[in-house]
């Protein structure tokens, strides 16, 4: 089992024609073939927030697969790394 201290919380921002066009049911989708947790949701400023907590390799994997499954309508992202807080048991979408 691995340690809390391999656990990480990523929060990515992206921009771009990010809103309205699927996204957050497309990321909670892949989510699912994951071992990640947290959310994903609309922000006011035509953003989409990810936030993902689990194992380093396995967050970075999903960030790259939502990336890869988004790439025509992301402009731009911005990723922020910190502790794991174990708040999230599952991976949802936000409203």
């Amino acid at each position: 089992m691995a340690d809390c201290q391999d656990r990480v919380c990523w929060t990515v921002l992206f921009a771009g024609a990010v809103q309205g066009v699927g996204f957050r049911y497309r990321t909670e989708h892949v989510a699912q073939a994951y071992d990640v947790t947290g959310y994903v949701r609309n922000l006011p400023d035509g953003r989409v927030e990810l936030l993902a907590e689990g194992l380093r390799a396995e967050v970075e994997r999903f960030l790259d697969a939502v990336e890869e499954s988004m790439a025509g309508y992301i402009r731009g992202s911005q990723r922020h790394e910190g502790p794991a807080t174990g708040h999230y048991h599952e991976f949802s979408i936000r409203y």
